[in-house]
């Protein structure tokens, strides 16, 4: 981790490791691949070995109360942010330009504010940044992220026929 002065802002620089959280992908039952940008990272993973759709649902339909309760992240579905996170999500399309409802790209972005937080207030480090990864994706596999809101990211578990409206 590096901290950077832009003009009067001070930044932090994660400096993650791409084969490391593919690892962490690998772990929860992801095929993982990395590409490095200059403030990003981006991570395309499939669950193809899933029998179902990842855990990712409309967090307004009235049919998902449980799921929605026991979420621990949730995406703003307009612009794919995943709130209190430096993470954004996206749906993945296959060859046809459907939905992939095994599949999610997650961008982490890799310079922040020198004052950002995590969840719980935590300050971002690299170790932190990590857990809450592993636990995302534990999430899209277990316990279910709400989507709130209608934009690009598109459900994939649920009713997602009413979502797609």
């Amino acid at each position: 981790m590096q901290v950077l002065q832009a003009g009067g802002r001070h930044l932090v620089r994660l400096e993650l490791d791409p084969d490391l959280l593919c690892q962490a992908a690998g772990e929860a039952g992801f095929t993982c691949k990395a590409e490095t940008r200059e403030r990003s990272l981006v991570l395309d993973l499939v669950a193809q070995e899933r029998e179902g759709p990842l855990l990712l649902f409309d967090g307004a339909d009235p049919a998902n109360t449980g799921w929605f309760a026991r979420c621990q992240f949730y995406v703003d579905a307009r612009s794919g942010a995943v709130m209190q996170t430096p993470i954004f999500l996206a749906n993945l399309k296959d060859a046809g330009g459907r939905v992939n409802p095994r599949g999610v790209r997650i961008q982490i972005l890799t310079e922040l504010p020198l004052h950002a937080r995590l969840p719980g207030r935590q300050p971002v480090t690299e170790k932190a940044l990590l857990a809450v990864f592993a636990a995302l994706l534990r999430g899209l596999v277990q316990n279910g992220i709400a989507l709130c809101g209608r934009g690009s990211v598109q459900p994939l578990a649920g009713r997602t026929e009413m979502a797609r409206r």
